[in-house]
């Protein structure tokens, strides 16, 4: 099978597409067939080396939504067959992966793989912030920084949902756009750091309630998981949450996703396909 391989830290520049034999899922864990990888900014600190969750060489990755090919020893809650998506299983830069099955979550047949892949990290990190971080009440005004990014566009849509009022932060008109688009009440273009003073003019000088995204590590629970999971494909399903795509890369190109993720130029989620 191929995989991304991560020889040595530093840039795009250490990112190689590499023919790896194909694990064999051991006790409690399922082999998936991967059909869609979430690339997120912790990948970035993965081949850079500023995050170390694993030594090198590596596959990064944690993020993605597949089928089941195969069951190790002790499953017998899940079938082959079976769709699912994950948030955070270590080597998902890859065309399959062994997975143990408790960071899993089934899929309903009315969320396809590309937005469940796309749903994992960022929904639920945005669902974290807009319930436990600070738990917006109707009424709440919150700033939101980088709101055409994937976890602005879905925090913003959460946010609204729970009766809250958002001012989003973007760097430029384009993409002021797109946070429009996804439900922010006001916008504001500005990449160098002069924002206080148009939210103190947006909000008659009392300013807002929370500002996100704050950095905020959280674990989540099997039972967390699975509940905040189901809310997420419940507002998507309904239509209240929508999942915004910004662009898709075969896994060879994984560099290249790499780049474009930390040039603040994309929007929403980016995808590799294996």
């Amino acid at each position: 099978m191929k995989t991304i391989r991560i020889e040595a830290h530093g840039g795009p520049e250490q990112i190689k597409l590499h023919e790896s034999p194909s694990p064999a899922p051991g006790p409690g864990q399922a082999l998936l067939q991967i059909t869609a990888a979430g690339v997120n900014f912790m990948d970035i600190g993965g081949v850079n080396g500023m995050y170390q969750l694993e030594p090198l060489p590596f596959t990064p990755g944690v993020e993605g939504a597949g089928r089941i090919v195969a069951l190790g020893e002790g499953v017998d809650h899940l079938r082959v067959g079976g769709r699912v998506g994950w948030f955070f299983v270590l080597r998902s830069y890859a065309e399959q992966i062994a997975a143990p099955i408790d960071a899993l979550v089934p899929l309903p047949d009315t969320i396809e793989d590309e937005t469940a892949a796309s749903l994992m990290m960022q929904g639920l990190t945005a669902s974290h912030f807009a319930t436990e971080t600070h738990a917006i009440k109707r009424g709440d005004i919150a700033l939101v920084h980088s709101a055409a990014g994937g976890v602005g566009l879905m925090l913003t849509q959460i946010i609204k949902l729970l009766g809250g009022k958002v001012i989003g932060r973007v760097s430029n008109e384009s993409k002021a756009e797109i946070a429009r688009a996804a439900g922010a009440d006001h916008v504001i273009v500005e990449s160098g750091g002069a924002f206080a003073d148009e939210v103190r003019r947006l909000t008659n000088g009392e300013g807002v309630h929370v500002t996100y995204p704050r950095v905020h590590h959280h674990v989540l629970t099997r039972e967390a998981l699975l509940t905040r999971s189901r809310q997420l494909f419940d507002w998507v399903e309904s239509g209240q949450l929508k999942v915004n795509v910004g662009k898709r890369y075969p896994l060879a190109n994984a560099a290249q996703a790499h780049i474009d993720i930390t040039s603040r130029r994309t929007t929403g989620k980016l995808l590799l396909i294996p």
